[in-house]
């Protein structure tokens, strides 16, 4: 292995050694404080911003008709995981009504969080409707100030479509009907 006799060493070397290592040091310190400190102004810069935007959100809803039923609304609902229950505790920004409707609205803020393709607003948005007993979710993007209203499809079976051929067999029906009335007429 290799070893260095910091001894034999002269003096001024081992200053420029101590001095370095004392600047790494202070040097990384830095860094690490710097980047604990950049992460909380961070955090706090996006609980600002998402307050600000729960403030707009609520005019804004107000000033489209929603009654504004409750803040923060809290539910509590239950899963089975491998049978066993399970509560899990929810938290909506608003619950909200419209005429005899009511709804959920969850406000988000920044470039991602307010699109339904972001995942994790999806997820949140379909939680949501799950959890809580309302007749829809509404996504509002505070800073866009837009309010959508978003409907997933949880297995209600929509009224069946006729078939294009329905509509065929329908229409040759009438119309041999109506042959058959224009021959008597005449």
């Amino acid at each position: 292995m290799w070893q260095v006799d910091l001894r034999a060493l002269p003096p001024d070397v081992l200053l420029v050694l101590l001095a370095a290592a004392a600047l790494l040091a202070l040097v990384q310190t830095t860094r690490i404080v710097w980047r604990g400190f950049w992460r909380r102004r961070t955090i706090a810069i996006r609980r600002e911003r998402g307050a600000a935007g729960e403030l707009r959100a609520e005019g804004l809803l107000r000033d489209l008709g929603f009654t504004i039923l409750g803040r923060q609304v809290a539910v509590t609902y239950g899963v089975r995981v491998d049978g066993d229950p399970v509560a899990i505790d929810l938290r909506a920004d608003y619950l909200v009504g419209w005429g005899d409707k009511r709804f959920v609205a969850e406000v988000k803020t920044g470039r991602a969080a307010p699109r339904i393709d972001t995942p994790g607003t999806r997820r949140q948005l379909l939680e949501y409707r799950i959890a809580f007993d309302v007749d829809g979710v509404l996504l509002v993007d505070a800073e866009a100030e837009r309010v959508h209203a978003v409907e997933f499809p949880l297995g209600e079976s929509e009224s069946p479509r006729p078939s294009r051929l329905a509509w065929l067999l329908a229409g040759a029906a009438i119309g041999a009907v109506a042959a058959a009335a224009a021959r008597f007429v005449l």
